[in-house]
């Protein structure tokens, strides 16, 4: 009010500041608020230096810290679920009172037996592709359904010669008369780049079998040609015996003997 009073200026002899006393009447009956103070079984009062120590903390309690209130102590955590991995966990390691290298080969099991079918299944697996690849390289259908063929030898007149396919190949059959057959026999091995004697090539003196390629370089020779009477090439000039072994030109080798059997009337080539 004062500083009203100086503030107002001509107006301060009119104003006037008065105070009085009123008697505050009490809303409800006064009450004395009170409160439980925990006393320990042992009879025996606690301080704030006593909470730290461990037997008192395992007991649920409460201490006046101040001059009207309840303070409460109490354990964290003490109503947190602790983690079970019960369900996830192997059954030989569920028992805490076992050793761990009691129960680490049953444990082990599992693991190698997995380990063992990964590894077989990509053997098998390797096995496939590698199985591919070499399918690969393997002859044609239609080669290996000529893997053997069959030959009527009552078709092949003496002196004359068959030309058959086998294998992609020609292969010479030639049913030899008599005085072929002396002059193969007679035929003296020194004088060959190749020796082998007539009975080494020929299952029956009177069936020649070869395969028709010239051994210089892959050609077809022409049968009854050539200085010897037996096949001729003309690419290169080598010529082969009645026998089919080279004695001019420049092939290296005798012309191949075939595997072959003779049944009878029929041969079979392969």
């Amino acid at each position: 009010m004062l500083s009203i009073s100086t503030r107002s200026g001509n107006l301060s002899s009119l104003i006037k500041a008065t105070a009085q006393a009123v008697n505050a009447k009490p809303a409800g009956p006064a009450v004395v608020a009170g409160h439980e103070h925990y006393v320990p079984e042992d009879g025996k009062k606690w301080s704030v230096s006593s909470l730290s120590s461990q037997s008192i903390l395992k007991k649920s309690s409460a201490v006046s810290l101040s001059v009207n209130g309840i303070s409460q102590i109490r354990l964290a955590h003490t109503d947190i679920k602790v983690p079970d991995f019960t369900e996830v966990r192997k059954k030989a390691t569920q028992d805490p009172t076992s050793r761990s290298k009691d129960t680490a080969d049953a444990r082990r099991a599992t693991t190698y037996g997995l380990a063992s079918g990964l590894a077989l299944g990509g053997a098998l697996m390797t096995k496939g592709v590698v199985r591919g690849l070499a399918e690969t390289w393997l002859p044609s259908k239609d080669v290996l359904a000529l893997a053997k063929i069959e030959v009527n030898l009552d078709e092949i007149p003496e002196g004359k010669n068959l030309v058959a396919k086998w294998r992609g190949k020609p292969v010479f059959i030639r049913h030899r008369t008599q005085d072929e057959i002396e002059k193969a026999k007679k035929t003296n091995l020194s004088e060959l780049r190749d020796p082998q004697a007539d009975e080494e090539r020929t299952q029956d003196p009177k069936w020649l079998v070869v395969i028709g390629v010239c051994t210089h370089l892959g050609c077809v020779p022409i049968s009854n040609a050539g200085d010897f009477g037996g096949y001729y090439c003309p690419c290169h000039g080598s010529h082969y015996d009645l026998s089919g072994r080279i004695r001019k030109g420049p092939a290296p080798a005798n012309l191949e003997v075939p595997q072959y059997e003779i049944n009878g009337n029929v041969l079979v080539v392969g």
